[in-house]
């Protein structure tokens, strides 16, 4: 597992874009993406906020299913 970089939820939000995710919808500052997969749909909720808290994009990265190296390469 790779380092983590200092990412915005914008930037956040377009790297899972990029993986396949789609915007089901925002409640203010909260946007929650989907990935339907088969059988299941994936959903992670993303602050839009100027920098995420560690932690915070961690748990996003391991609920979308990514790993770090992957989605930093969709940044």
């Amino acid at each position: 597992m790779g380092r983590l970089p200092v990412v915005s939820g914008k930037e956040t939000i377009r790297a899972l874009e990029k993986a396949g995710f789609v915007r089901a919808r925002q409640a203010g500052s909260h946007v929650v993406l989907q990935k339907p997969l088969p059988g299941t749909t994936v959903t992670v909720v993303v602050p839009d906020h100027p920098e995420l808290a560690t932690g915070t994009l961690r748990a996003i990265i391991r609920k979308s299913g990514l790993s770090v190296d992957e989605f930093v390469s969709f940044l």
